[in-house]
């Protein structure tokens, strides 16, 4: 019989020593790593049969989540196999086999500047309370922008966080804060039960992985309001359109009273992407989008499409322009302009710039 958890363990020193950010398992293929945005089959090993990947999802799976796999034919999950290696996976069934994808979550959690992000973004987690959110495509370092900022708050201030994940993402240490990591399904049922529970635990700050109902969304609006400092991610691709993408979630008779509270709650939106470098490995670009009063009104009054226009103008106020950060690196000799134009969401305007 195949030592399976043997094959983790060699696959495991494959991502850690190639420097990749995750594992792809599929059927059929060479199991293969992501480095630098790029897939890469690891052509030594084998093809995947079918009963390789079935075995090594039995493997690293609990027994809840073999489960949840055989009866939702899909599962979130998180993998240690060993102490200072950690993943996010998701195991599921394409063409009646399965399929497996790891993400390699580091251990250390890093500081901005580590990351190559603005300090500016320090200064919305020394708010006592408000929603700031952290968006961007799949797979473009949000989770770990939020770890950097909850880290942060860990190192300075005397909090009770709470985070809400699915599943548990990095591991904090408690330092000047406690912090309790909730799991959805495992420790509270879903987002929004833990949300409201937030209420009864004499919570300072809460982490939510993900805003995926109308329901979760409301509560984390409603607990910016009473005094929380709410941080949360959405799967968009710019400030104004998380604005109408968390405004159409709702019936258009719930959506005037949505539409207010986020005026009065949200303290910024932080959009960002990994662009491959020059010299190797990623670097974001990014646009952040500062509520003031002049974003307060148009938000208040549905005129999102003008919001763009007040980051363009806004950076006196901290804000920054996407196409200005592509500019920048792009000068710096960071990234390509092609590259820079492929990600631009407005090519046009980028173009006036470089």
């Amino acid at each position: 019989m195949r030592d399976y958890n043997k094959d983790i363990e060699e696959l495991v020193v494959a991502v850690t020593k190639e420097g990749a950010s995750d594992l792809h398992l599929s059927v059929g293929r060479h199991p293969s790593i992501r480095v630098s945005g790029s897939l890469i089959p690891i052509i030594k090993k084998p093809l995947l049969t079918p009963e390789d990947t079935l075995g090594i999802a039995m493997e690293i799976l609990n027994d809840d989540n073999k489960q949840i796999l055989l009866e939702q034919r899909e599962v979130d999950f998180s993998y240690s196999p060993a102490a200072n290696v950690r993943f996010r996976g998701n195991a599921f069934f394409q063409k009646g086999v399965v399929g497996i994808a790891l993400r390699l979550i580091p251990m250390k959690i890093p500081q901005l500047s580590e990351l190559n992000l603005p300090e500016q973004l320090a200064d919305f987690v020394h708010k006592k309370q408000g929603f700031f959110l952290v968006v961007g495509p799949v797979g473009q370092g949000k989770s770990t922008t939020l770890a950097s900022l909850v880290e942060l708050i860990n190192h300075e201030r005397a909090e009770h966080v709470i985070t809400i994940e699915d599943p548990v993402e990095y591991l904090f240490t408690s330092d000047r804060s406690i912090i309790d990591q909730r799991e959805v399904r495992f420790d509270t049922k879903n987002f929004y039960t833990a949300l409201r529970s937030m209420f009864r635990q004499d919570v300072n700050v809460a982490m939510v992985g993900e805003m995926r109902t109308p329901e979760t969304i409301s509560m984390a609006v409603t607990a910016a309001e009473t005094g929380h400092l709410i941080l949360s991610t959405l799967h968009t691709n710019s400030a104004s359109q998380t604005i109408d993408r968390i405004i159409d979630s709702f019936p258009g008779n719930q959506q005037h009273q949505i539409q207010t509270q986020l005026a009065g709650s949200l303290l910024g939106i932080f959009s960002q992407r990994l662009i491959p470098r020059i010299s190797g490995g990623l670097i974001p670009a990014y646009e952040l989008l500062v509520n003031n009063d002049a974003v307060s009104n148009l938000i208040r009054e549905g005129r999102t499409a003008e919001i763009d226009v007040v980051i363009e103008t806004g950076s006196s106020e901290g804000m920054l322009d996407l196409n200005r950060s592509l500019s920048g690196l792009v000068r710096d000799g960071e990234i390509t302009a092609d590259n820079a134009f492929r990600y631009s969401l407005n090519p046009e305007g980028l173009n006036r710039l470089i």
